[in-house]
């Protein structure tokens, strides 16, 4: 005998994009529930260097609109969270560097202070004298211009904690291929059939949400939607483990200013204690395609070059692929905001950065709102632990 349960909405994807909006519904009366297939931030969440940033560098390209002036306030809104004053209490959430900072070699330090003077970034980025240089840049052995930027640093373990703990009840582990999509008689998206081994039930939903990053293409395609397209960009990201490497939170420029800095680094601590650089920007995206020696050559290079105080020699070097999933709007160019779109039923979303996350669940929760979608009011009956088992918390690459 099938069972069947109901339910507000049901979530696909358990990265922060969907933890986030299981907490935003749930805590406006929804009943709402959470579906993964893997380990919950397996993909691009512990990918993530964890940043949230106001949207410096597309200032830097001078693009002084659309995302920037969106993604201008996350920094703000997401210090609201962590204080536990905002919508979701993430006061558990660890922070790893109160600051961001820009290191520019000397060679570009007019054009650099010229920019940062301009009107637009009046109060957003101010220049750090150097007895006030974080200790790692204190030992610099080479001439520089140092710059904090309102943008910090969560530790994304931490985070998914946060989201993960007063929820527990409402995540849960399918396994792939266990589900197929039901239609009703208007051709709309109401019901999932699940089938695996010996169970077997029926969850019906007033809205279904796919937020699974790369995993939305698929759920599209199980879906049979026509209109959302997901598109992946690639990078080769590296780690760099080492006893005695400093702590170092900043984006290194070139001459170009591109929306990509030349280096981006994140510092972390694994499950030892042991200090890891994570690195990010264009080293990580021109390596897409290279052997790991070649890659991890490229970035001990690199390091070494910029940061010629540093002894790499002994450092373990790693580096993996993993791919960002953004929606395709426009003949493949990049996204500026978080964006969702809605077929049969079925809102596919994309945060498209880390950042905007708050900003897609405001955006969702606004086109409910919208368009009629009101929490049953009805306290859950049915128990799905009773057919699903509770999914776990992926760790870290370097762990």
């Amino acid at each position: 005998m099938t069972s069947s349960y109901s339910t507000d909405i049901v979530i696909f994807g358990g990265g922060i994009a969907g933890l986030w909006l299981l907490n935003r519904l749930r805590n406006q009366g929804y009943q709402a529930i959470l579906l993964e297939t893997d380990k919950l931030g397996s993909g691009q969440t512990l990918a993530s260097q964890g940043i949230i940033h106001g949207g410096l560098k597309y200032a830097l390209h001078g693009a002084l609109g659309g995302a920037a002036n969106v993604i201008s306030d996350m920094p703000a809104r997401w210090r609201s969270c962590l204080a536990g004053e905002a919508e979701i209490d993430l006061s558990g959430c660890r922070v790893l560097s109160e600051h961001y900072y820009m290191w520019s070699d000397s060679g570009f330090r007019s054009k650099l202070k010229t920019f940062l003077g301009s009107k637009s970034l009046s109060g957003r980025v101010t220049a750090v004298e150097k007895q006030d240089y974080p200790d790692f840049f204190k030992a610099a052995t080479v001439e520089g211009t140092l710059y904090k930027l309102p943008d910090f640093v969560v530790d994304t373990n931490s985070l998914l904690q946060a989201l993960v703990e007063k929820q527990r009840d409402w995540i849960f582990r399918v396994s792939p291929g266990s589900y197929t999509f039901e239609r009703n008689a208007a051709g709309l998206v109401n019901a999932i059939s699940f089938s695996d081994g010996d169970t077997q039930f029926t969850l019906e939903a007033q809205k279904f949400i796919f937020s699974a990053g790369k995993g939305n293409q698929q759920l599209i395609d199980d879906a049979s939607l026509a209109e959302p397209k997901c598109q992946l960009r690639p990078l080769n990201m590296v780690y760099v483990k080492g006893k005695d490497l400093p702590s170092a939170f900043v984006h290194c420029i070139g001459d170009s200013f591109s929306l990509t800095p030349k280096l981006t680094v994140t510092s972390h601590s694994d499950a030892k204690g042991e200090t890891v650089w994570y690195l990010g920007g264009e080293i990580a995206e021109s390596g897409v395609g290279k052997a790991p020696d070649t890659q991890i050559h490229s970035a001990r290079k690199l390091l070494t070059t910029l940061f010629p105080w540093i002894n790499f020699a002994a450092m373990e070097f790693h580096c993996f692929a993993i791919d960002r999933a953004e929606a395709n709007v426009r003949s493949n160019s990049r996204p500026e905001d978080a964006y969702f779109i809605e077929e049969s039923n079925v809102l596919v979303a994309w945060p498209t950065k880390l950042t905007l996350t708050p900003n897609l669940a405001d955006n969702i929760t606004e086109h409910f709102a919208a368009s009629g979608v009101v929490p049953s009011g009805a306290t859950a009956q049915q128990n799905l632990s009773d057919v699903l088992e509770a999914a776990e918390i992926a760790t870290s690459r370097w762990d």
